[in-house]
């Protein structure tokens, strides 16, 4: 028995429907369907919807817009999925938890799809939900038409959910731990996922491993994560972190590898310097301690050649960033603005960039007596757009700041990420670095002279730097060097993505 709960607008018509079709985003210049998040699931010897619920809600950092829940027990299936884009996952899903019962669940945060999907197919019925990027979306639902003559349900505009088109392609093998494995080697981009059937729940990460998935004990249950931190306080102990290209079998009574790792490895770095949670770690490397190595690494390249008088961080990924600027360099930190959290937790949460940037610039509140007169040495995890860092730093000038230095914790981002989707950037042109160096360069630029722009100490990479600081109106301005980001985060080169900052694969 399936039962589903379709809760996602509260349109009547769209809510007797499976999908909306408001509920993704396509980058109409690419074709690439795109998904940023976090899942967490449950197997249990008890009823598991509370901690599933709970998991659940840990991950509300990595997504703004759906959330869902995904149990089997006695009485079957049984789903819901809500718009969270103007309320926390735990409001939204509140009622479902006293509604909801079983001893297996799985449950995502999703920036795009309605996840998880229920499926009945000649594999038998089970749940999907996955955190990833389909680059080859296109080639792949074509695929399906021409060989299987698959069909699917329509969105309104007639586009197929990712989710969908993923359990199709698993369907298409004798197995889904087979169609789990043609999916990651078909699939160009990322893709980890979990799969839960009425006997328990498959968890496979990504084939090169550029998003977590590790697995936590305890007495009677074994959970699934994306974020480790997310079982702490549910009593579930580290259990494994599985490797790249990993594919396990979870129940309550046990774990066990179905698919072997693979060799190489490129997880993405941006989980350290923005996404991950402060709590979370990745490979062994603490988000929180790694972002202290940053600023500290920072303050050690600036050594003598600033002297602010106090060092800030940019709420909330900044802060810990700053904290290891000013712990080396004896600098005080301070918190010039505080971010009003009570209605606007999350300056992403709007789906308009204009509205975004309006909340984003809302929700800081200056404290006068430590701005005025002061030299502000400010750090943020990144410089995307430009946008949002510039209106801040003209807040702190308009508010008495005698200068502003500003010091991103990572590499200048120089190209899109094809793997995951850490900004809304629809196409490289809205980075500002592409778009300083195209007015420097004209619009047809080479590989070697893009290679010259992310080369630190380089001429045109300073002239780049240079530039930017003047949009920005920056005082002084110096990008975390990547040779500096890998040694932060600790663990081998090779095993970590760059894409974005120096285009190598």
């Amino acid at each position: 028995m399936i039962k589903i709960l379709e809760k996602y607008c509260g349109n009547p018509y769209l809510c007797g429907t499976l999908y909306c079709g408001d509920l993704f985003n396509l980058d109409k210049k690419t074709k690439r369907r795109i998904i940023m998040g976090g899942f967490f699931g449950v197997a249990s010897k008890e009823d598991c919807v509370l901690e599933l619920f709970y998991g659940v809600d840990y991950h509300s950092h990595l997504g703004t817009r759906r959330g869902g829940m995904a149990v089997y027990g006695e009485d079957g299936f049984d789903r819901a999925i809500h718009n969270i884009e103007n309320s926390p996952f735990r409001t939204k899903f509140d009622k479902d938890v006293g509604q909801m019962h079983g001893h297996l669940g799985i449950g995502c945060i999703s920036d795009f799809e309605p996840q998880p999907l229920l499926f009945s197919s000649r594999l038998g019925s089970f749940a999907l939900t996955f955190v990833g990027k389909v680059n080859n979306y296109d080639e792949l639902l074509q695929e399906l038409f021409d060989k299987s003559r698959a069909h699917f349900q329509e969105m309104t505009n007639g586009q197929v959910n990712v989710t969908e088109l993923i359990a199709a392609m698993i369907c298409e093998k004798e197995s889904i731990v087979a169609g789990i494995k043609y999916v990651q080697e078909r699939v160009d981009g990322s893709m980890t996922l979990l799969v839960m059937t009425k006997d328990g729940i498959f968890v496979a990460r990504d084939r090169m491993g550029r998003t977590p998935a590790i697995i936590g004990k305890k007495d009677n249950a074994y959970c699934v994560s994306f974020e480790s931190h997310a079982y702490m306080n549910l009593g579930f102990k580290t259990y494994k972190e599985l490797g790249p290209g990993e594919i396990d079998f979870v129940t309550a009574d046990g774990v066990r590898v179905v698919a072997e790792p693979g060799d190489k490895m490129k997880i993405c770095s941006f989980l350290w310097v923005y996404y991950g949670y402060p709590t979370s770690g990745y490979e062994g490397v603490n988000v929180e301690q790694m972002r202290y190595k940053c600023g500290s690494m920072l303050a050690k390249r600036d050594g003598d050649s600033v002297h602010p008088d106090i060092v800030a961080g940019v709420p909330d990924s900044g802060i810990a960033h700053a904290i290891g600027y000013a712990n080396e360099s004896g600098i005080p930190y301070a918190r010039p603005f505080i971010k009003y959290t009570p209605t606007w937790p999350r300056s992403f949460m709007p789906t308009n960039q204009s509205q975004r940037n309006l909340i984003a610039k809302m929700k800081l509140i200056p404290v006068p007596a430590l701005i005025e007169g002061k030299k502000l040495l400010l750090i943020d995890d990144s410089i995307v757009r430009g946008t949002q860092l510039r209106e801040t730093t003209e807040f702190l000038y308009q508010s008495g700041a005698k200068e502003v230095h500003v010091r991103p914790a990572c590499p200048p981002l120089v190209y899109g990420c094809k793997y995951l989707n850490f900004s809304r950037s629809k196409s490289e042109m809205e980075l500002i670095t592409r778009r300083v160096i195209e007015e420097l360069e004209g619009p047809d630029v080479s590989q070697e002279i893009l290679d010259d722009y992310t080369t630190p100490g380089s001429d045109r990479y300073e002239r780049m730097v240079e530039e930017i600081r003047k949009k920005q109106n920056f005082t002084t301005l110096r990008f975390h060097r990547l040779d500096d980001l890998l040694e932060s985060i600790g663990i081998e080169p090779e095993h970590i993505c760059t894409y974005c900052f120096n285009g190598k694969e």
